[in-house]
């Protein structure tokens, strides 16, 4: 075997949430580079089933499904159609998330719990509801996209998002609590913790702080399309085999000054 098939995915079948746009949309086209197939999710299918076209002519296989996942019954009907489809699932993407701005002094109930059950009880729902099928197929690769902000405390001036950095600092420490259970499954459960990528949630604070966001980054800029594909990849393939319960932050940096 070379080492590079050991990144491939063929015959590989990976469910992304929130694949219809952003970074689950660059994992997506990723994955069907290395020969996965994929079930694009999220509350606005629309956005994934145009990525899905997309993929399919480049020759790749893609699923558009509707998913909310703070309701386990949505959960649950993404993953089993997923697997009528397409037979198995082999890999989770956990890439569905929201965010609330306000001070934390003032941060509003509804915000808080929004952000949390999106990305932290969503995160869960899907791992539990995929984990359990992998552990009778064998096992397989959950992939968790935290944040750097999950892993420091950031200046209000920059990040103002006390619910988002909350839930993915409860999110990397989930990470590790999963590995550990389910490694005897052999489930591997990973995160990545990117810096600031151009997405449709980081609008807003990169045109406020862009400039001095990429002036404090080691790398002196942000993420671009490409940058957050190798890690995804990854943890999704072969590679990984050994490695379980940890996260890599993709940041330029970021968290080393």
């Amino acid at each position: 075997m070379n080492v590079l098939d050991l990144f491939r995915l063929d015959n590989k079948v990976a469910i992304i949430t929130g694949g219809g746009r952003g970074l689950g949309q660059q994992i997506a086209q990723a994955y069907v580079e290395a020969g996965a197939k994929v079930v694009l999710c999220s509350r606005r299918v629309e956005n994934c089933e145009t990525v899905a076209e997309e993929l399919k002519a480049q020759g790749g296989e893609a699923l558009a499904l509707a998913l909310d996942v703070t309701q386990p019954e949505s959960v649950q009907e993404v993953v089993a159609q997923s697997i009528e489809h397409f037979g198995h699932v082999d890999i989770l993407v956990n890439n569905s998330g929201a965010t609330w701005g306000a001070p934390a002094l003032e941060m509003p109930y509804d915000a808080w719990m929004k952000v949390v059950q999106t990305n932290l009880t969503g995160t869960f729902l899907m791992s539990q509801a995929v984990g359990n099928h992998m552990k009778d197929n064998g096992g397989g690769k959950v992939v968790n996209i935290a944040s750097v902000a999950g892993l420091r405390g950031n200046f209000p001036e920059v990040l103002d998002t006390v619910g988002y950095s909350a839930s993915k600092g409860g999110i990397i420490s989930m990470t590790m609590d999963l590995a550990v259970k389910w490694g005897r499954y052999n489930i591997h459960v990973n995160a990545i913790a990117p810096g600031f990528f151009p997405t449709k949630m980081t609008k807003d604070v990169l045109d406020k702080a862009g400039s001095a966001i990429s002036q404090f980054t080691p790398l002196r800029r942000v993420g671009g399309e490409r940058d957050l594909q190798g890690a995804a990849l990854y943890f999704a393939s072969a590679a990984s085999d050994y490695v379980t319960g940890q996260t890599l932050a993709v940041d330029g940096g970021s968290v080393a000054r």
